[in-house]
């Protein structure tokens, strides 16, 4: 089984997080971290766009496979066609009047 003992923490500086506003940073260091953050959100931007147009074309095939379906089920029925004709013969069967 895995160990389940936390990892020690190192006291090496690699990765730890500081904020600009209160170390005494110098322009180079301060253009450096702005270089590696935005390069960061390229990265998740291309993700998140990725996901984002997947999303919209399911959205999309779902939206229109309604619309067709829909569609080819009212092109199905045929019930103003029948009463239609339930009409028509009716008017044929009734009896001969000068309104009709």
């Amino acid at each position: 089984m895995a160990d389940k003992t936390p990892p020690q923490k190192s006291n090496s500086p690699y990765a730890a997080r500081i904020d600009p506003t209160k170390e005494g940073l110098s322009q180079d260091q301060m253009h450096f971290i702005r270089q590696v953050e935005l390069e960061q959100w390229k990265r998740r931007t291309s993700k998140l766009r990725t996901r984002n147009v997947v999303t919209g074309l399911a959205i999309g095939a779902l939206v229109l496979g309604i619309y067709g379906y829909t569609f080819y089920s009212v092109s199905q029925e045929r019930i103003m066609d029948e009463i239609d004709e339930e009409a028509k013969r009716a008017r044929m069967q009734g009896p001969k009047t000068g309104a009709n």
